[in-house]
Order: structure tokens, then C-alpha cells, then sequence
């Protein structure tokens, strides 16, 4: 892409989450922002606890990212969080409403930072990546939209309801403000900053349905989540006539674990099917124990928490990934699992029912949990009878990865976001579909 000036954009990209060794939103936050780099001239600004990390990834402080230190307010507030959350893990709900309150002053630093420099043209594009969450606002979009900057918003992603047979789990998650979240439609900001957004990167279609219909015109859907190449390179390679199962992730109420062990008890007490649980988390002991009153413990193996870069390992190892939570909103496991040719088992429902088609995996209707582990068990049952017959499906599903959700595509897909930003600054277009740019859903089965 090139600029009126004939150079790339020169794009301040925001991203308060961004650390090359974490996981979940820290790296998307941090992908997204690297794989910009191709296509724009990119300056990260990030919070101070991801520094260490981006220093250590081979990036040049004041020159390629700055650290924002927010933590005087940060830190007591995330403290506060962790008590109120009632449990490692839980609360997810509760979390991301004192992020409400602790990003802001985040924002305030990074516009008494960079204002100046906004202000005096030296940014084309300003994107804020991360939060991913559509509940936080951004403070400084009016007054980035009042210089005549474009501002950038997302990808924003969050917020798929509960399924409705799955309440006792909603409870067991402490998600007590999930229950009045659509509150946060009303809260001072949210429109401002909608409204002053040049463009809105939405991760996913529920949350593209929760933008108010003002907004929609700019809106364009990119799931979230992407796979870069050189994390996720082997290619699944399952030995034996046995079905190779796995499951990655917390190990709390809705990634559904437990529903995972009821679906394949029988399979791994006759020895046609193993199953590998990576991940760790309050239900460990339970699981442990539901896997001994089954008798299925032969067969099944708890890894709890393994590196990042170490799970590819094990789950090249596998035919399948059986994934059945009910409340997913992005679903980079499922990705990365196709990435490698494993193909996913999963509930049709929130993200992972939009990155997985018949093609390329197994989808079972998010019905009550009695279906859903019948749903697992058919499936399971069939794919047991000659598990060499998932070779077509994985190559299927890798392909999907390699054509729609590497992470260079969606940085070519931002950067046609910011082309068209910077056409309309200069032509005024009337809609964000007329200046040529498709939802990736236009071309994506």
C-alpha cells in the first residue's frame, strides 16, 4: 500500500495487550502489530509489563515500541480485580469491568505522550488493537477524529451470551455481571468512541450485531485470531490405528472437559481411542477424579500446563482436537490445530463455529449437555472405525489456515482498512463497501 506521499502509512498502532510470550489476547495483540510491520511503518505502544518480553523478541525501544508505565493505577485496580473474580480463571465478566476503569488513564497517558506528534502529522493511521473487548471504550478517538487523524477500532470481539442449557456453569464461572453486561451499550463513551472511528474491525459476526446500526457502514468483519507460520510449522503426523485425541485449554466450567471424558469413556476403556489433556485449572481434580469413576484413566493423560511453543509437539501427535467449549469467543486453538492438519471436533457456536466448516472439521449443535456429549460420542465412535480416513478433512483444514487466517492476510486486509481510511479523509467516500473492500466473509465459505 502506498500513500498519497508514496510511502507506506506511518500507522501508531495501540495495542495495551501485546507480549510475544503469553498467550490469548497479549498475542493477538502482539501478531497483529508485527505482521503490520509488512505492510505499514508501525510504532507499537503497549503497557510497560509486556517490555522485557518485546526487548527480548529483538525490538528497539523508542524506536520500534514505547512502554506506557499506567501501573499506578493499574496495578491496585488489577488487584482488586483478582479478589472480586472469586477464583484463578473465573470472572471473566467482572475482569473486563474494572478494565473499564483502568484503561482509560492508559489512554491518557499514550495521548500525553503521542498528542503532540498526532497533532502535528506525524501518524497517518492511528489503530487501537487491543482491548479486544467492544465494552471498552477509547478516550482518545474524538480527539485523534478532531485533528483530522484516521482512528481505527479493533478487532473487537466479546460478548456471545451464555447458551441457555448452561446456566449452572455460567454460575460456576462467577460471571454474575454477565447477566446485566448489555449495560455497557449505555455507558458514557461507548458511542463517542463508534462515532468518531473511521473504521471498525469486528472479530467476529455476534459482535458485528451488537454495533449500533449508525455504525455499521464502517464496519468490517476479520476474526481475530491468526496463525503465524513460524510458531505453528509441523505437520501432524498421528502413528497407529488408535484415534489420537486432544484437548488444549483451561481447565474451568465452559471449555467443557469434562463433557470431553463422559463422550470418550467408553472409547478409551476399550483402548480404540487416547485422549490428551493439555491445560491446567480449578477442575483438575475433578476431571481426575470423573476419569477414575469412569475407568477410562488408561487411556487418558494429564499434561496440565506445558509452554506455548510446546504444544504443537503434542498436538501434531493427534488426529483430532476435541474441543467442546460452549463459550468460545475467538478460538485460536481451533486454528491452530487445523494449522498443523489435526483436525478440530467442536460445538457449533460462537468463534469456533465460524472458523470451522463441514469441510474442514466436525460440528456439533450446542443443544443441552446431555446432546452435546452424544453429539462428541457419535462422532468420536465413527472416526475410531478408521481414523486414516481424516487425512482429506486435515488437509482441508490446513488449507483453510493457510488461505483465510494467517496473520500476513489480515495484515493486508488492515492495510486495505487503511487505504480506505485514507481515500475517504481525501475523497469523502460515502460507504466503506464502495471504496472496494469486501468483509472477509464474501469470500470466505
Amino acid at each position: 500500500m502506498q500513500t498519497s506521499r508514496n510511502r507506506p502509512p506511518r500507522v501508531l498502532a495501540i495495542a495495551e495487550a501485546a507480549n510475544p510470550e503469553w498467550v490469548s489476547v497479549p498475542l493477538v495483540g502482539w501478531s497483529l502489530a508485527q505482521a503490520l510491520r509488512d505492510v505499514a511503518d508501525v510504532h507499537l505502544v503497549t503497557q510497560v509489563r509486556n517490555r522485557d518480553a518485546i526487548l527480548r523478541a529483538g525490538l528497539v525501544e523508542g524506536k520500534d515500541f514505547t512502554a506506557i508505565d499506567s501501573e499506578a493505577v493499574a496495578r491496585p485496580l488489577w488487584a482488586l480485580a483478582e479478589k472480586l473474580r472469586m477464583g484463578e480463571g473465573k470472572g471473566w465478566t467482572t475482569l473486563q469491568a474494572i478494565n473499564a476503569l483502568i484503561y482509560p488513564w492508559f489512554e491518557h497517558l499514550v495521548w500525553k505522550e503521542f498528542g503532540p506528534a498526532i497533532k502535528a502529522g506525524a501518524f497517518d493511521v492511528v489503530h487501537r488493537i487491543t482491548p479486544l473487548s467492544p465494552t471498552i471504550s477509547s478516550p482518545i478517538a474524538r480527539k485523534v477524529h478532531r485533528v483530522g487523524v484516521p482512528f481505527v477500532l479493533g478487532p473487537l470481539n466479546g460478548g456471545v451470551p451464555w447458551p441457555k442449557h448452561f446456566d449452572a456453569e455460567r454460575r460456576a464461572e462467577k460471571e454474575w455481571l454477565s447477566y446485566i453486561r448489555s449495560a455497557y451499550k449505555h455507558l458514557p463513551g461507548r458511542n463517542t468512541a463508534l462515532k468518531h472511528a473511521s473504521a471498525i474491525v469486528v472479530g467476529s459476526r455476534h459482535t458485528q450485531s451488537e454495533i449500533p446500526k449508525a455504525y455499521q457502514d464502517k464496519t468490517v468483519y476479520i476474526p481475530e485470531n491468526g496463525i503465524d507460520p513460524g510458531r505453528f510449522n509441523k505437520i501432524a503426523k498421528p502413528t497407529g490405528d488408535v484415534l489420537k485425541a486432544c484437548f488444549v485449554g483451561r481447565l474451568v466450567p465452559y471449555k467443557g472437559a469434562d463433557m470431553l471424558i463422559a463422550a470418550a469413556a467408553d472409547l478409551l476403556r476399550s483402548g480404540r481411542m487416547t485422549l490428551d489433556i493439555i491445560g491446567d485449572g480449578p477442575m483438575l481434580g475433578d476431571l481426575i477424579a470423573q476419569a477414575k469413576s469412569l475407568g477410562c484413566e488408561t487411556g487418558l493423560t494429564f499434561h496440565k500446563w506445558i509452554d506455548h511453543s510446546e504444544v504443537q509437539t503434542l498436538l501434531s501427535k493427534s488426529h483430532i482436537l476435541s474441543f467442546p467449549s460452549i463459550r468460545e469467543f475467538g478460538g485460536g486453538v481451533v486454528l491452530e490445530a487445523m494449522a498443523l492438519g489435526v483436525v478440530p471436533v467442536i460445538v457449533d457456536y460462537a468463534g469456533p463455529g465460524e472458523l470451522v466448516t463441514t469441510q474442514s472439521g466436525f460440528k456439533v449443535p450446542c443443544g443441552s449437555r446431555d446432546e452435546i456429549i452424544a453429539g462428541f460420542h457419535t462422532i468420536f465412535q465413527r472416526l475410531a472405525e478408521n481414523p486414516d480416513a481424516l487425512a482429506p478433512i486435515a488437509a482441508t483444514a490446513k488449507a483453510r489456515v493457510d488461505e483465510y487466517f494467517l496473520w500476513s492476510r489480515k495484515a493486508n486486509q488492515i492495510r486495505d482498512v487503511y487505504e480506505w481510511t485514507l481515500d475517504k479523509r481525501q475523497a469523502d467516500k460515502p460507504d466503506i463497501f464502495a471504496a472496494g473492500l469486501r468483509p472477509i466473509s464474501a469470500t470466505m465459505p
